[in-house]
């Protein structure tokens, strides 16, 4: 399988240089950069599967870059942040990132969470091959693509992968931590409100009334469950 590509970027010298030279020693193919422009010139030539990105950076918004990059290809998202408040944790899973580190973190850790984010990229199994249809929904896990109506609908790889997930056990009801644990892959320590906020941003891609759903339904007091749209949506 191929090696893994992943570009560091922070402008501390000394968190960027040991991030780097770990991820290195993993194997992985490493670069970095050190501010939001060398980081997006960086980005295009390497195309990378994994960014771990600083949140506070000289000249960029790490969440803006966040959005940015991932307008250009499928790219996978780790924020690093010297913030704990959890109001900017959630905003970093609403502008995409996949997942979040607060510093200190120890190398560990990170060495967990990207081979956890990675392992998303396996080899789909036949099974898991499967187009799934849904009368004007479509998932197809091969392309990574969901369209509503014959319309793509813009979702980031963790969302694609939480609906995915979800459709493929069309009625089941999942518990956030199941869903944090088939989904996430592995055991996330943290709120588990971060569900909640994924939810949210496919129902308002997805659902025709986001005040009630009717495609990804909440189980009060357990969590959630897909069922499948009974009528044919038309869009004009």
């Amino acid at each position: 399988m191929a090696t893994a590509k992943i570009l560091v970027v922070d402008d501390d010298p000394a968190v960027r240089n040991l991030v780097f030279r770990f991820l290195s020693k993993q194997d992985y193919q490493v670069e970095s950069a050190q501010d939001g422009k060398s980081a997006l010139a960086v980005f295009e030539q390497l195309n990378p599967d994994l960014v771990v990105l600083d949140v506070n950076l000289p000249d960029a918004n790490g969440y803006d870059l966040c959005k940015e990059m991932q307008t250009r290809t499928g790219v996978f998202v780790l924020m690093l942040t010297s913030r704990s408040d959890e109001a900017d944790k959630i905003r970093g899973f609403t502008e995409g990132a996949d997942d979040y580190l607060t510093k200190p973190f120890s190398l560990g850790e990170l060495e967990v969470r990207v081979g956890a984010i990675l392992k998303r990229q396996r080899p789909v199994t036949t099974a898991e091959q499967q187009r799934l249809s849904f009368n004007s929904l479509e998932i197809d896990p091969v392309r990574r693509e969901v369209t509503l109506a014959e319309e793509i609908v813009p979702l980031t790889a963790l969302e694609f992968d939480l609906l995915h997930f979800l459709a493929s056990h069309p009625g089941r009801v999942w518990r956030r931590a199941e869903l944090i644990q088939k989904v996430w892959d592995y055991e996330y320590v943290g709120d588990q409100r971060v569900v909640d906020v994924h939810i949210g941003q496919i129902r308002k891609k997805i659902e025709i009334d986001t005040s009630q759903p009717a495609m990804i339904q909440t189980v009060r007091g357990v969590g959630y469950k897909f069922e499948p749209p009974a009528t044919v949506v038309t869009s004009n």
